[in-house]
Protein backbone atom coordinates (compact mmCIF):
# COMPACT_ATOMS: atom_id res chain seq x y z
CA UNK A 1 0.00 0.00 0.00
CA UNK A 2 1.33 3.26 -0.84
CA UNK A 3 1.75 6.37 1.96
CA UNK A 4 0.91 10.13 1.62
CA UNK A 5 4.64 10.65 2.66
CA UNK A 6 5.77 9.20 -0.82
CA UNK A 7 5.19 13.03 -0.82
CA UNK A 8 8.55 14.05 -0.04
CA UNK A 9 10.38 11.39 -2.23
CA UNK A 10 8.14 13.53 -5.05
CA UNK A 11 9.56 17.05 -3.89
CA UNK A 12 13.11 15.40 -3.32
CA UNK A 13 13.14 14.11 -6.92
CA UNK A 14 11.68 17.67 -8.45
CA UNK A 15 14.57 19.50 -7.54
CA UNK A 16 16.68 17.09 -8.78
CA UNK A 17 15.27 17.42 -12.64
CA UNK A 18 14.01 20.54 -12.99
CA UNK A 19 16.71 23.04 -14.49
CA UNK A 20 20.96 23.26 -14.49
CA UNK A 21 20.86 26.00 -12.27
CA UNK A 22 23.05 25.88 -9.98
CA UNK A 23 20.86 25.68 -6.69
CA UNK A 24 20.21 22.09 -7.73
CA UNK A 25 23.87 21.28 -7.53
CA UNK A 26 23.59 21.06 -3.63
CA UNK A 27 24.06 18.04 -1.62
CA UNK A 28 21.94 19.12 1.25
CA UNK A 29 18.55 18.67 1.47
CA UNK A 30 16.52 21.88 0.56
CA UNK A 31 14.36 21.52 3.19
CA UNK A 32 17.21 22.41 5.65
CA UNK A 33 20.50 24.46 3.53
CA UNK A 34 23.49 25.02 4.96
CA UNK A 35 22.94 28.55 6.02
CA UNK A 36 26.25 29.70 3.44
CA UNK A 37 23.68 28.02 0.67
CA UNK A 38 20.63 29.86 2.23
CA UNK A 39 19.50 32.28 -0.82
CA UNK A 40 15.75 33.20 -2.17
CA UNK A 41 16.70 31.03 -5.80
CA UNK A 42 17.53 27.88 -3.60
CA UNK A 43 14.63 28.22 -0.56
CA UNK A 44 11.70 29.02 -3.05
CA UNK A 45 11.52 25.77 -5.15
CA UNK A 46 11.79 23.53 -2.38
CA UNK A 47 8.71 25.58 -0.11
CA UNK A 48 6.99 24.90 -3.67
CA UNK A 49 7.33 21.68 -4.43
CA UNK A 50 6.38 21.25 -0.52
CA UNK A 51 3.23 22.98 -1.24
CA UNK A 52 2.86 21.16 -4.87
CA UNK A 53 3.30 17.75 -3.36
CA UNK A 54 0.60 18.07 -0.97
CA UNK A 55 -1.73 19.73 -2.31
CA UNK A 56 -2.07 18.20 -5.47
CA UNK A 57 -2.35 14.71 -3.43
CA UNK A 58 -3.39 14.65 0.03
CA UNK A 59 -5.83 17.45 -0.64
CA UNK A 60 -6.99 16.38 -3.86
CA UNK A 61 -7.54 12.76 -2.32
CA UNK A 62 -9.56 14.14 0.50
CA UNK A 63 -11.23 17.19 -0.89
CA UNK A 64 -12.42 15.11 -3.15
CA UNK A 65 -14.15 12.32 -1.06
CA UNK A 66 -15.66 14.56 1.55
CA UNK A 67 -16.93 16.99 -1.80
CA UNK A 68 -18.57 13.62 -3.22
CA UNK A 69 -16.49 13.32 -6.31
CA UNK A 70 -14.73 10.51 -5.51
CA UNK A 71 -15.79 7.15 -3.64
CA UNK A 72 -13.71 4.33 -2.63
CA UNK A 73 -13.20 1.41 -5.32
CA UNK A 74 -14.05 -2.21 -4.47
CA UNK A 75 -12.49 -3.87 -1.45
CA UNK A 76 -9.94 -1.38 -0.26
CA UNK A 77 -10.06 0.48 2.72
CA UNK A 78 -7.16 3.20 1.94
CA UNK A 79 -9.81 6.08 2.35
CA UNK A 80 -12.84 4.87 3.37
CA UNK A 81 -12.71 6.74 6.15
CA UNK A 82 -13.07 9.66 4.13
CA UNK A 83 -15.70 8.49 1.88
CA UNK A 84 -17.91 8.06 5.39
CA UNK A 85 -16.76 11.73 6.25
CA UNK A 86 -14.29 11.82 8.70
CA UNK A 87 -10.68 12.57 9.60
CA UNK A 88 -8.59 11.91 12.07
CA UNK A 89 -6.15 13.74 14.22
CA UNK A 90 -3.15 11.79 12.95
CA UNK A 91 -4.60 11.32 9.37
CA UNK A 92 -3.90 14.85 8.23
CA UNK A 93 -0.48 15.25 10.69
CA UNK A 94 2.12 14.61 7.48
CA UNK A 95 -0.12 17.10 5.52
CA UNK A 96 0.31 19.62 8.37
CA UNK A 97 3.59 19.15 8.62
CA UNK A 98 4.37 19.48 5.16
CA UNK A 99 2.75 22.71 4.71
CA UNK A 100 3.88 23.93 8.55
CA UNK A 101 7.22 22.58 9.19
CA UNK A 102 8.26 22.72 5.77
CA UNK A 103 6.28 24.90 2.58
CA UNK A 104 5.75 27.92 5.51
CA UNK A 105 8.67 27.66 7.37
CA UNK A 106 11.12 28.09 4.04
CA UNK A 107 8.45 30.86 2.69
CA UNK A 108 8.90 32.67 5.69
CA UNK A 109 12.53 32.50 6.03
CA UNK A 110 12.62 33.35 1.97
CA UNK A 111 10.46 36.01 2.59
CA UNK A 112 13.00 37.49 5.15
CA UNK A 113 15.67 37.46 2.58
CA UNK A 114 13.94 39.19 0.29
CA UNK A 115 13.13 41.85 2.31
CA UNK A 116 15.96 42.42 3.74
CA UNK A 117 17.81 42.19 -0.09
CA UNK A 118 14.90 44.15 -0.91
CA UNK A 119 13.66 41.45 -3.54
CA UNK A 120 10.38 42.56 -3.92
CA UNK A 121 9.29 40.48 -6.32
CA UNK A 122 10.37 37.48 -4.48
CA UNK A 123 8.50 39.03 -1.90
CA UNK A 124 5.58 38.72 -3.37
CA UNK A 125 5.76 35.56 -4.61
CA UNK A 126 6.72 34.24 -1.05
CA UNK A 127 3.70 36.00 0.43
CA UNK A 128 1.25 35.26 -2.14
CA UNK A 129 1.96 31.39 -1.15
CA UNK A 130 2.57 31.97 2.36
CA UNK A 131 -1.37 33.23 2.45
CA UNK A 132 -2.26 30.81 -0.06
CA UNK A 133 -0.95 27.83 2.32
CA UNK A 134 -2.56 29.49 5.62
CA UNK A 135 -5.82 29.83 3.82
CA UNK A 136 -6.07 26.53 3.16
CA UNK A 137 -5.20 25.66 7.07
CA UNK A 138 -7.96 27.64 7.98
CA UNK A 139 -10.58 26.54 5.63
CA UNK A 140 -9.47 22.70 6.96
CA UNK A 141 -9.18 22.96 10.33
CA UNK A 142 -10.15 26.57 11.67
CA UNK A 143 -7.41 27.86 13.91
CA UNK A 144 -4.22 27.12 13.12
CA UNK A 145 -1.01 28.60 14.55
CA UNK A 146 0.01 32.19 12.76
CA UNK A 147 0.70 35.17 14.73
CA UNK A 148 3.68 33.51 17.00
CA UNK A 149 3.92 30.52 14.41
CA UNK A 150 8.05 30.35 13.42
CA UNK A 151 8.44 33.05 16.38
CA UNK A 152 10.24 30.45 18.67
CA UNK A 153 7.32 29.78 21.03
CA UNK A 154 7.38 26.38 21.92
CA UNK A 155 3.77 26.47 22.04
CA UNK A 156 2.58 29.34 19.80
CA UNK A 157 -1.06 30.04 20.39
CA UNK A 158 -3.71 29.11 17.71
CA UNK A 159 -5.38 31.83 16.32
CA UNK A 160 -8.89 32.09 15.26
CA UNK A 161 -9.23 32.19 11.95
CA UNK A 162 -11.17 35.12 11.18
CA UNK A 163 -7.62 36.85 12.55
CA UNK A 164 -5.58 34.90 9.77
CA UNK A 165 -7.59 36.08 6.75
CA UNK A 166 -7.19 39.24 8.11
CA UNK A 167 -3.26 38.67 8.65
CA UNK A 168 -2.89 37.75 5.18
CA UNK A 169 -5.06 40.48 3.69
CA UNK A 170 -2.92 43.09 5.34
CA UNK A 171 0.23 40.54 4.00
CA UNK A 172 -0.85 40.92 0.66
CA UNK A 173 -1.45 44.36 0.31
CA UNK A 174 2.02 45.20 1.82
CA UNK A 175 3.27 42.65 -0.77
CA UNK A 176 1.40 43.88 -3.74
CA UNK A 177 2.54 47.60 -2.50
CA UNK A 178 6.27 47.21 -2.43
CA UNK A 179 6.40 44.88 -5.69
CA UNK A 180 6.55 46.37 -9.19
CA UNK A 181 5.37 44.92 -12.69
CA UNK A 182 8.89 44.60 -13.56
CA UNK A 183 10.16 43.25 -10.30
CA UNK A 184 12.44 40.01 -10.65
CA UNK A 185 11.43 36.98 -8.59
CA UNK A 186 14.02 34.55 -7.57
CA UNK A 187 13.70 31.05 -9.19
CA UNK A 188 10.65 29.04 -8.99
CA UNK A 189 8.34 26.66 -10.13
CA UNK A 190 5.20 28.27 -10.73
CA UNK A 191 6.16 31.47 -13.54
CA UNK A 192 9.48 30.45 -14.32
CA UNK A 193 11.53 33.50 -15.99
CA UNK A 194 8.61 35.53 -15.19
CA UNK A 195 9.21 38.90 -13.49
CA UNK A 196 6.43 39.99 -10.52
CA UNK A 197 3.17 40.88 -13.25
CA UNK A 198 1.76 37.35 -12.76
CA UNK A 199 2.58 37.14 -9.10
CA UNK A 200 0.50 40.64 -8.96
CA UNK A 201 -2.43 38.73 -10.85
CA UNK A 202 -1.93 35.97 -8.65
CA UNK A 203 -1.75 37.71 -5.38
CA UNK A 204 -5.13 39.57 -6.45
CA UNK A 205 -7.34 36.26 -7.20
CA UNK A 206 -6.13 34.97 -4.25
CA UNK A 207 -7.12 38.24 -2.51
CA UNK A 208 -10.69 37.79 -4.55
CA UNK A 209 -11.01 34.19 -3.49
CA UNK A 210 -10.40 34.79 0.55
CA UNK A 211 -12.39 37.93 0.67
CA UNK A 212 -15.73 35.76 -1.06
CA UNK A 213 -14.94 33.25 1.23
CA UNK A 214 -15.33 35.16 4.46
CA UNK A 215 -17.82 37.93 2.59
CA UNK A 216 -21.09 36.98 4.70
CA UNK A 217 -19.01 37.75 8.02
CA UNK A 218 -16.71 40.72 7.13
CA UNK A 219 -18.67 44.03 6.56
CA UNK A 220 -15.40 45.26 4.85
CA UNK A 221 -15.49 42.58 2.15
CA UNK A 222 -17.79 44.20 -0.58
CA UNK A 223 -15.63 47.26 -0.72
CA UNK A 224 -12.48 45.73 -1.29
CA UNK A 225 -13.87 42.85 -3.82
CA UNK A 226 -15.67 45.75 -5.67
CA UNK A 227 -12.13 47.45 -5.85
CA UNK A 228 -10.23 43.85 -7.12
CA UNK A 229 -13.32 43.99 -9.63
CA UNK A 230 -12.89 47.46 -11.34
CA UNK A 231 -8.99 46.94 -11.04
CA UNK A 232 -9.30 43.67 -13.39
CA UNK A 233 -6.05 42.73 -12.89
CA UNK A 234 -6.72 38.71 -12.67
CA UNK A 235 -4.69 35.65 -14.29
CA UNK A 236 -5.94 35.17 -17.46
CA UNK A 237 -4.31 31.29 -17.90
CA UNK A 238 -4.99 28.82 -14.91
CA UNK A 239 -2.57 29.23 -12.08
CA UNK A 240 -0.78 25.56 -11.80
CA UNK A 241 2.39 23.63 -11.12
CA UNK A 242 2.74 22.53 -15.05
CA UNK A 243 5.20 21.84 -16.94
CA UNK A 244 7.41 20.41 -14.26
CA UNK A 245 7.11 16.93 -13.90
CA UNK A 246 8.29 13.90 -15.46
CA UNK A 247 7.16 10.46 -16.28
CA UNK A 248 10.09 9.12 -13.62
CA UNK A 249 10.16 7.42 -10.24
CA UNK A 250 10.19 10.79 -7.61
CA UNK A 251 9.28 13.49 -10.58
CA UNK A 252 5.68 12.52 -11.68
CA UNK A 253 2.72 15.05 -10.43
CA UNK A 254 1.68 13.85 -6.86
CA UNK A 255 -1.50 12.45 -7.57
CA UNK A 256 -0.77 10.32 -10.14
CA UNK A 257 2.13 9.32 -8.11
CA UNK A 258 0.20 7.91 -5.16
CA UNK A 259 -2.97 6.51 -7.15
CA UNK A 260 -1.82 5.23 -10.28
CA UNK A 261 1.92 4.76 -10.86
CA UNK A 262 3.22 1.14 -10.15
CA UNK A 263 7.14 2.17 -9.75
CA UNK A 264 6.37 1.96 -5.79
CA UNK A 265 5.43 -1.56 -6.43
CA UNK A 266 1.56 -1.35 -5.55
CA UNK A 267 -1.52 -1.76 -8.57
CA UNK A 268 -4.09 -0.98 -5.68
CA UNK A 269 -6.97 0.94 -6.64
CA UNK A 270 -8.59 3.61 -4.24
CA UNK A 271 -9.94 6.37 -6.18
CA UNK A 272 -12.66 6.30 -8.13
CA UNK A 273 -15.68 8.57 -9.15
CA UNK A 274 -18.63 9.13 -7.15
CA UNK A 275 -22.28 8.80 -7.77
CA UNK A 276 -23.06 12.16 -6.97
CA UNK A 277 -21.00 13.74 -9.40
CA UNK A 278 -21.43 11.16 -12.27
CA UNK A 279 -25.70 11.42 -12.22
CA UNK A 280 -24.79 15.18 -12.57
CA UNK A 281 -22.44 15.36 -15.52
CA UNK A 282 -24.24 12.15 -16.52
CA UNK A 283 -28.18 12.22 -17.09
CA UNK A 284 -30.95 9.84 -17.89
CA UNK A 285 -34.37 9.58 -18.26
CA UNK A 286 -36.70 6.74 -16.79
CA UNK A 287 -36.28 4.62 -19.73
CA UNK A 288 -32.12 4.39 -19.54
CA UNK A 289 -31.37 6.61 -22.11
CA UNK A 290 -28.79 9.59 -21.79
CA UNK A 291 -29.92 12.76 -22.01
CA UNK A 292 -27.71 15.01 -21.46
CA UNK A 293 -23.78 14.74 -21.22
CA UNK A 294 -21.08 16.78 -19.76
CA UNK A 295 -18.64 17.72 -22.52
CA UNK A 296 -15.87 17.52 -19.80
CA UNK A 297 -17.11 13.87 -18.35
CA UNK A 298 -14.18 12.18 -20.46
CA UNK A 299 -11.80 14.70 -19.40
CA UNK A 300 -12.84 14.15 -15.76
CA UNK A 301 -13.15 10.89 -15.52
CA UNK A 302 -12.33 6.87 -17.54
CA UNK A 303 -15.18 5.00 -18.63
CA UNK A 304 -15.48 1.67 -16.81
CA UNK A 305 -14.20 -1.84 -18.00
CA UNK A 306 -17.42 -2.10 -19.57
CA UNK A 307 -17.40 1.47 -21.65
CA UNK A 308 -19.91 3.02 -19.09
CA UNK A 309 -19.74 5.87 -16.51
CA UNK A 310 -20.61 4.33 -13.52
CA UNK A 311 -20.56 5.65 -9.78
CA UNK A 312 -19.79 4.71 -6.55
CA UNK A 313 -21.43 4.95 -3.62
CA UNK A 314 -19.62 6.86 -0.21
CA UNK A 315 -19.25 4.58 2.94
CA UNK A 316 -18.67 1.62 1.74
CA UNK A 317 -16.06 -0.40 -0.40
CA UNK A 318 -18.45 -2.74 -1.69
CA UNK A 319 -16.42 -5.50 0.24
CA UNK A 320 -19.13 -8.10 0.69
CA UNK A 321 -20.60 -7.72 -3.16
CA UNK A 322 -20.56 -10.17 -5.94
CA UNK A 323 -19.15 -10.55 -9.13
CA UNK A 324 -21.39 -7.69 -10.42
CA UNK A 325 -19.46 -5.16 -8.33
CA UNK A 326 -15.64 -5.78 -8.79
CA UNK A 327 -13.42 -3.22 -9.60
CA UNK A 328 -13.92 -3.11 -13.64
CA UNK A 329 -17.41 -1.91 -12.92
CA UNK A 330 -16.01 1.74 -11.15
CA UNK A 331 -14.72 4.70 -13.28
CA UNK A 332 -11.16 6.41 -12.06
CA UNK A 333 -10.15 10.15 -12.47
CA UNK A 334 -8.44 10.86 -15.21
CA UNK A 335 -4.80 11.37 -14.35
CA UNK A 336 -0.88 11.58 -16.17
CA UNK A 337 2.48 11.91 -14.87
CA UNK A 338 2.46 15.23 -15.83
CA UNK A 339 -0.90 16.34 -14.55
CA UNK A 340 -1.07 20.17 -13.44
CA UNK A 341 -1.29 20.89 -10.01
CA UNK A 342 -3.70 23.96 -10.17
CA UNK A 343 -3.79 26.51 -7.43
CA UNK A 344 -6.23 28.59 -8.82
CA UNK A 345 -7.88 28.39 -12.88
CA UNK A 346 -9.59 31.32 -14.45
CA UNK A 347 -13.14 29.55 -13.98
CA UNK A 348 -12.68 29.71 -10.04
CA UNK A 349 -12.34 33.52 -10.53
CA UNK A 350 -15.40 34.20 -12.82
CA UNK A 351 -17.23 32.30 -10.38
CA UNK A 352 -16.46 34.93 -7.76
CA UNK A 353 -16.97 37.83 -9.70
CA UNK A 354 -20.13 36.19 -11.09
CA UNK A 355 -21.09 35.59 -7.62
CA UNK A 356 -20.36 39.31 -6.18
CA UNK A 357 -22.46 40.56 -9.13
CA UNK A 358 -25.05 38.54 -8.09
CA UNK A 359 -25.47 40.00 -4.57
CA UNK A 360 -24.98 43.38 -5.30
CA UNK A 361 -28.14 42.96 -7.52
CA UNK A 362 -26.26 42.95 -10.88
CA UNK A 363 -28.34 40.52 -12.69
CA UNK A 364 -26.60 40.73 -16.11
CA UNK A 365 -23.39 41.18 -15.39
CA UNK A 366 -23.67 38.06 -12.83
CA UNK A 367 -25.25 35.84 -15.91
CA UNK A 368 -22.06 36.88 -17.98
CA UNK A 369 -19.43 36.04 -15.66
CA UNK A 370 -21.32 32.76 -14.60
CA UNK A 371 -21.55 31.88 -18.86
CA UNK A 372 -17.60 32.84 -18.88
CA UNK A 373 -16.51 30.59 -16.02
CA UNK A 374 -18.21 27.39 -17.65
CA UNK A 375 -16.11 28.24 -20.84
CA UNK A 376 -12.88 28.77 -18.88
CA UNK A 377 -13.65 24.97 -17.05
CA UNK A 378 -14.11 23.90 -20.54
CA UNK A 379 -11.27 24.96 -21.93
CA UNK A 380 -9.06 24.30 -18.77
CA UNK A 381 -10.86 20.54 -19.76
CA UNK A 382 -9.68 20.70 -23.14
CA UNK A 383 -13.23 20.60 -24.48
CA UNK A 384 -15.88 21.87 -26.50
CA UNK A 385 -19.29 22.34 -25.56
CA UNK A 386 -19.52 25.00 -22.80
CA UNK A 387 -22.88 26.33 -24.69
CA UNK A 388 -24.44 22.73 -23.67
CA UNK A 389 -23.46 22.96 -20.16
CA UNK A 390 -24.76 26.61 -19.86
CA UNK A 391 -28.38 25.17 -21.30
CA UNK A 392 -28.57 22.30 -18.97
CA UNK A 393 -27.61 24.42 -15.95
CA UNK A 394 -28.65 28.01 -16.75
CA UNK A 395 -28.09 30.97 -14.64
CA UNK A 396 -30.67 31.58 -12.04
CA UNK A 397 -30.92 34.40 -10.13
CA UNK A 398 -33.59 34.22 -8.35
CA UNK A 399 -31.27 31.19 -6.67
CA UNK A 400 -27.91 32.65 -7.46
CA UNK A 401 -26.22 30.28 -4.65
CA UNK A 402 -27.62 27.31 -6.26
CA UNK A 403 -26.68 28.21 -9.92
CA UNK A 404 -22.79 28.91 -8.71
CA UNK A 405 -22.58 26.43 -6.29
CA UNK A 406 -23.84 22.69 -8.40
CA UNK A 407 -21.66 24.37 -11.67
CA UNK A 408 -18.52 25.45 -9.33
CA UNK A 409 -18.71 22.11 -7.52
CA UNK A 410 -18.64 20.13 -11.62
CA UNK A 411 -15.96 22.53 -12.63
CA UNK A 412 -13.50 21.82 -9.88
CA UNK A 413 -14.24 17.82 -9.95
CA UNK A 414 -11.40 17.51 -12.40
CA UNK A 415 -8.69 20.20 -11.22
CA UNK A 416 -9.42 21.46 -7.74
CA UNK A 417 -11.75 19.36 -5.36
CA UNK A 418 -10.03 20.63 -2.20
CA UNK A 419 -11.57 23.79 -2.93
CA UNK A 420 -15.34 22.15 -4.08
CA UNK A 421 -15.44 20.80 -0.18
CA UNK A 422 -14.59 24.59 1.11
CA UNK A 423 -17.55 25.76 -1.93
CA UNK A 424 -20.01 23.57 -1.06
CA UNK A 425 -19.42 24.03 2.73
CA UNK A 426 -19.71 27.80 2.51
CA UNK A 427 -22.68 28.25 -0.77
CA UNK A 428 -25.18 25.14 0.83
CA UNK A 429 -24.99 23.88 -2.99
CA UNK A 430 -25.31 21.36 -4.24
CA UNK A 431 -27.50 20.42 -1.17
CA UNK A 432 -28.32 16.98 0.18
CA UNK A 433 -31.36 15.38 -1.57
CA UNK A 434 -34.03 13.28 -0.31
CA UNK A 435 -32.51 10.00 -1.00
CA UNK A 436 -29.37 8.06 1.38
CA UNK A 437 -26.60 5.65 0.91
CA UNK A 438 -28.33 3.20 1.91
CA UNK A 439 -31.46 3.66 -0.54
CA UNK A 440 -29.11 3.11 -3.57
CA UNK A 441 -27.06 -0.41 -1.76
CA UNK A 442 -27.59 -1.97 1.48
CA UNK A 443 -23.98 -4.01 1.22
CA UNK A 444 -25.77 -7.16 0.90
CA UNK A 445 -25.95 -8.10 -2.87
CA UNK A 446 -25.76 -6.61 -5.84
CA UNK A 447 -29.37 -6.32 -7.05
CA UNK A 448 -29.64 -3.79 -4.29
CA UNK A 449 -26.82 -1.69 -6.26
CA UNK A 450 -29.39 1.56 -7.34
CA UNK A 451 -27.28 4.73 -8.31
CA UNK A 452 -29.87 5.66 -10.88
CA UNK A 453 -31.78 7.27 -7.30
CA UNK A 454 -29.36 9.80 -6.58
CA UNK A 455 -30.33 12.81 -8.34
CA UNK A 456 -28.78 15.10 -10.16
CA UNK A 457 -26.88 18.01 -8.63
CA UNK A 458 -27.69 16.44 -5.17
CA UNK A 459 -25.67 14.99 -2.24
CA UNK A 460 -26.64 11.89 -0.09
CA UNK A 461 -25.69 11.05 3.26
CA UNK A 462 -22.54 7.82 3.27
CA UNK A 463 -23.94 4.50 3.51
CA UNK A 464 -21.99 4.47 6.64
CA UNK A 465 -21.48 7.88 8.07
CA UNK A 466 -18.99 9.25 11.00
CA UNK A 467 -21.57 9.19 13.83
CA UNK A 468 -20.34 12.56 15.09
CA UNK A 469 -21.42 13.88 11.48
CA UNK A 470 -24.76 12.34 11.25
CA UNK A 471 -27.45 12.30 8.46
CA UNK A 472 -27.54 14.93 5.66
CA UNK A 473 -24.34 16.77 6.94
CA UNK A 474 -20.74 17.88 5.53
CA UNK A 475 -17.86 17.08 7.68
CA UNK A 476 -17.36 20.90 8.59
CA UNK A 477 -13.51 20.62 9.55
CA UNK A 478 -10.61 18.67 10.47
CA UNK A 479 -9.60 17.92 14.47
CA UNK A 480 -6.24 19.77 15.30
CA UNK A 481 -3.78 17.52 13.28
CA UNK A 482 -1.89 15.44 16.06
CA UNK A 483 1.61 16.16 14.71
CA UNK A 484 0.50 19.70 15.89
CA UNK A 485 -1.30 19.29 19.25
CA UNK A 486 1.04 16.91 20.87
CA UNK A 487 3.75 19.70 21.12
CA UNK A 488 1.40 22.32 21.88
CA UNK A 489 -0.21 22.47 25.29
CA UNK A 490 -2.14 25.19 24.42
CA UNK A 491 -4.32 23.59 21.95
CA UNK A 492 -7.66 24.97 22.18
CA UNK A 493 -10.68 21.76 22.53
CA UNK A 494 -11.58 20.54 19.40
CA UNK A 495 -15.48 21.95 18.68
CA UNK A 496 -16.71 19.59 16.75
CA UNK A 497 -16.81 17.82 13.02
CA UNK A 498 -20.02 19.40 12.01
CA UNK A 499 -19.16 23.37 13.80
CA UNK A 500 -18.44 25.71 10.24
CA UNK A 501 -15.12 27.19 10.71
CA UNK A 502 -15.19 30.84 10.89
CA UNK A 503 -16.67 32.17 7.30
CA UNK A 504 -19.25 29.08 7.61
CA UNK A 505 -20.88 30.04 10.72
Amino acid sequence: MKKIAIISTVVLGLLTFASCDSYLDINEDPNSPAESNMTTDIMLPGAEMNLAGTYGDFMRITGGYFAQQYAQTFGTSNYLDYSQFEMSATRSSGAYTQLNVRALKNLTTTRTLAEKSEEWGTYLATTTLRAFIYQLLVDCYGEVPYSEAFTGATSPKYDDGADVYAGILAELDDALDKAGAGDQVATNFLFPGKTASEWIKFANALKLKILMREYDVNSAAAAQVKALIEEDNFPTEDIAYAGCWKDESGAMSPFYAEEFATNWGSTQINVVANVAIINTMLQKDEDGEVVYEDPRLSAFFEPNASGEYTGGISGTNFATAGDGLKSGNWCRPVASYDMPVYLITVAETEFFIAEYYARTGNNGEAKNHYEAAIEASCATAGVDGAEDVIAQFPYDNSNWKKSIGISKWVALTGVNTIEAWCEVRRLDYPAFGSVKGSDMYNQRDDSSYKPEKCQPGTLYTPIDVKNEVGPNKLLERWPYAESSSSRNNITPEFPGYTVPVFWGK
